[in-house]
């Protein structure tokens, strides 16, 4: 019997028995409209997609479950192998289907800039060509409302399909007559080279009809979308050795941008697992203020401005104390729009990626004291003062009381960094980004005279490091340690010298350094922690992660050790997916894991190529 196109991945490779049924996480392209995504298979199908925002409900979600989440297929009907890349310097993405008797392409993209469509509309287009040959292909709509949980129903009309909902309504324009069931669309259609077909989904209501996408209208927004994507890149001052690699981050982070709000999101998925079966399974479609916080650095870096600007705008407005959020200790995460509220729940009807359940919507962690966000929060605002511009005065009446709020509390247990469910500890890391937050707001006090305690500041930024010193401190392991008093490693400390708490090429840190590359990494990866030495509260293993294995090589580059770094960075590039995109984690065998793509890993690639190339020379 011939094979079905999805049996074989992008690069034409069979698939394991059973695994038709869901493409691995990496064999998967993202397109965006800076208010939702779209993640795109090699095999031409859309299996995950929120409207209208990254923690909306999802319309598409076959990643998380194959018969119940709905997806919008596009494929040829023979035997084909399939490659994926992205227009040159932007996010349009093109799946090509190579056949026996042609050659074919699907261009996948959602409008942006001047002169697109209607922002509400959050329209979805899928652009068909044959470019060689003839090529029959077959596209399937099949929207699953509210995560699969809520009925619609659908109205065809020729060429126009609309779906019908509680909460949402969303239509389907083609350049070509429907089929179509109680809830489903379908075409077969044949393309002869030269000749395409569009297919556009909109979300519509009371205020927005349904509007055709011509060929012609579908040709001029994607001309206008390339060449927005085109001019943003083109702000970026990165001309170093890995300049593809570096750019196809810098429009990932991008895309995981919330325009209306500037909010960043972590990853615009949810419960894509750290292990495939296992119970690791979160929401990340939210701004975890220490991910944008490292994010904002990111695209200064680069000499993206503006995104820190309306980043900071957020800050502004939801989080920091006195300027409409809350008081007391920050919340780690808010949602797009600034919530506090991220209620978690399960959703047993969706059998997760892989059967890997529970998939879960909200995030509990959203109630955890980490006290690390505030050296990652200050350390953006620091940054963004002395290369963007200056903070206003009532921005800087916020930051004293941050740190003053830090001054009180930074000697108390948190949940830490990755956020664990194991119960508060004295995590060293905590401390470390506690003295960032101090010492950074010293730093712009000095550098433009404003007024602060400095006298308390100073003395709180004195104890914590005294504290770290003699009681982070391992004399049986040799090496600063996850908790105090404790003696497990933890690669979080890898920030320790790039936050500058200490001198990279201190005896202290370059033998923990050496520890942590005994115990924490297998070919330039760096795992997390040792969970079983180190309880979590969950169960389950994890791979490696992704950000850890970028700060491990930009460790290595303020040590000193530039060969090690360079060959430990080359290494890393090649566990990328065929996009240049990476998840949250990296497997025994190389796969990608968890959430998926993941800003926090986008955000260490750029800063430790950043600083590579600059030891480079």
């Amino acid at each position: 019997m011939a094979e079905t196109p999805s049996e074989r991945n992008g690069s034409g490779e069979r698939y394991p028995p059973g695994g038709s049924r869901y493409l691995p996480i990496a064999e998967h392209g993202l397109i965006g409209d800076l208010r939702s995504v779209a993640l795109v298979g090699t095999n031409g199908t859309i299996d995950w997609y929120c409207c209208p925002s990254f923690d909306a409900p999802s319309v598409f979600a076959a990643i998380l479950d194959a018969e119940r989440g709905g997806s919008f297929e596009l494929t040829a009907t023979v035997p084909a192998r399939t490659k994926q890349f992205y227009f040159p310097d932007t996010n349009v993405l093109i799946t090509r289907f190579f056949t026996e008797d042609g050659v074919g392409e699907v261009q996948d993209f959602m409008p942006v800039g001047a002169g697109c469509v209607e922002t509400d509309r959050h329209r979805l287009i899928r652009r068909v060509l044959c470019v060689r040959g003839s090529i029959p292909f077959r596209v399937r709509v099949a929207p699953r409302f509210d995560y699969g949980a809520q009925r619609h129903t659908l109205r065809l009309l020729g060429d126009v399909a609309v779906f019908e909902a509680v909460d949402m309504s969303l239509a389907l324009t083609a350049t070509m007559p429907l089929e179509g069931d109680d809830r489903d669309v379908w075409a077969d259609f044949k393309l002869a080279e030269g000749e395409s077909a569009v297919f556009s989904l909109d979300q519509v209501g009371t205020e927005l009809a349904p509007r055709m996408c011509a060929r012609a209208e579908a040709e001029r927004q994607f001309e206008t979308t390339v060449a927005y994507w085109r001019r943003w890149l083109h702000a970026s001052r990165y001309r170093g050795r890995w300049r593809e690699m570096v750019h196809r981050s810098a429009l990932t982070l991008k895309l995981l941008t919330y325009a209306p709000t500037g909010a960043i999101v972590a990853a615009p998925t949810t419960s894509l697992p750290e292990q495939v079966g296992g119970e690791r399974n979160w929401d990340y479609r939210y701004v975890w203020v220490r991910d944008a916080a490292f994010c904002v650095y990111a695209l200064l870096r680069l000499g993206f401005t503006e995104e820190a600007e309306a980043f900071m705008k957020f800050v502004t407005q939801h989080i920091i104390p006195g300027a409409g959020g809350p008081s007391g200790p920050l919340q780690i995460m808010y949602g797009i729009d600034g919530r506090t509220d991220l209620p978690e729940r399960e959703l047993p009807h969706l059998e997760g990626h892989r059967g890997s359940a529970p998939v879960r919507v909200g995030n509990a962690a959203a109630d955890q004291l980490q006290l690390d966000i505030y050296g990652a929060l200050i350390d953006s605002i620091y940054l963004y003062d002395k290369w963007a511009q200056p903070i206003s005065s009532e921005h800087w009446d916020d930051v004293c009381s941050l740190v003053d709020w830090v001054c009180d509390h930074w000697d108390q247990p948190d949940e830490g960094v990755w956020e664990t469910r194991g119960g508060r500890k004295n995590f060293l890391y905590s401390r470390v980004m506690c003295w960032v937050a101090i010492e950074r707001a010293i730093r712009m006090a000095n550098r433009r005279g404003l007024p602060a305690d400095l006298a308390r500041w100073q003395r709180t930024r004195d104890t914590i490091y005294r504290r770290i010193m003699q009681r982070g401190w391992s004399d049986v392991r040799r090496a600063f340690v996850q908790h105090e008093d404790g003696d497990v490693l933890d690669a979080a400390l890898l920030m320790m010298p790039l936050a500058k708490f200490i001198a990279p090429t201190d005896p202290k840190w370059l033998s923990t350094l050496d520890a942590l590359t005994q115990d924490l990494v297998s070919d330039s990866l760096v795992y997390r922690y040792d969970p079983q030495a180190s309880p979590d509260g969950l169960r389950g293993d994890e791979g490696t992660f992704s950000i850890c294995s970028f700060w491990y090589v930009e460790a290595l580059v303020r040590a000193g050790r530039i060969d090690e770094a360079r060959l430990a960075f080359e290494k890393m590039l090649t566990y990328a997916n065929h996009l240049g995109l990476y998840a949250e984690e990296i497997g025994h065998t190389g796969e990608q894991q968890g959430n998926f793509p993941q800003a926090f890993t986008h955000f260490a690639l750029i800063s430790a190529a950043f600083n590579l190339d600059r030891a480079l020379g």
